[in-house]
């Protein structure tokens, strides 16, 4: 699985990082991995450096966006075949790694790491946001994406060129939504997502809420005007 580059983005992640790594290193020496620094102000980049991960340190903080194109770019310029958003707080399992890269292998262009493959939705204002936003990919592009707020999303080749190499591009359910419309093949495989091994999600219910109504403004209306590339 060494054509495999695992983008962790972090942002003042202190209390996670190096157990998240650490475990990836012990238990999946396999894997390749990106620690992409955001900019934290804690001391996520002296954890990395001192363990001596492999950390791109980002100067600014660019938000999750502009720190995922950062990792992409890295995967494009290294030559990676696949790579996969893998969070930096311990919410996301590498022994799930290897059934999504074999559905991506069937062909494959986006392959999401769901936990409603096989599950119901709780009906929380996170989980009705999830509802409202698979609603409205399918609405727009008549495919089913159970799980479109899942951050645990392995990209091929071709995907990893289109992140790297536009401006455009950010790791959100629009964008999931956009590719679809451009003709990217999208598959699900169930996976168990984990609680944050620490510190608190900025994902209050106030925060959730607007990100939540932005999305549904971006699929169901800016995406009809949006250009690729």
């Amino acid at each position: 699985m060494q054509d495999i580059l695992l983008i962790i983005p972090s942002y003042n992640e202190e209390k996670n990082i190096e157990k998240v790594v650490g475990e990836l290193e012990k238990e999946f020496p396999q894997l390749d991995y990106l620690v992409v620094n955001d900019g934290s102000t804690d001391q996520t980049a002296r954890i990395c450096r001192k363990n001596g991960y492999h950390m791109l340190d980002l100067p600014v903080n660019l938000g999750l966006a502009g720190c995922f194109q950062a990792g992409m770019k890295y995967a494009y310029k290294k030559g990676y075949s696949y790579a996969i958003q893998f969070d930096g707080d311990g919410q996301h399992k590498p022994e799930y790694i290897e059934a999504i890269r074999k559905k991506m292998d069937e062909g494959y262009d986006l392959v999401i790491g769901s936990r409603f493959v096989d599950k119901k939705k709780g009906f929380s204002i996170r989980m009705i946001g999830s509802r409202l936003i698979a609603w409205s990919i399918r609405v727009t592009t008549g495919v089913s994406v159970k799980d479109p707020t899942s951050g645990m999303r392995m990209f091929n080749r071709e995907m990893i060129r289109e992140f790297a190499l536009n401006l455009n591009y950010g790791p959100e359910p629009d964008t999931v939504s956009f590719l679809i419309k451009q003709g990217a093949k999208v598959a699900e495989v169930p996976v168990v997502i984990a609680d944050r091994l620490a510190g608190e999600s900025y994902f209050n219910p106030i925060v959730a809420a607007a990100y939540m109504v932005r999305m549904l403004i971006s699929i169901l209306v800016i995406q009809n005007f949006r250009v690729r590339g």
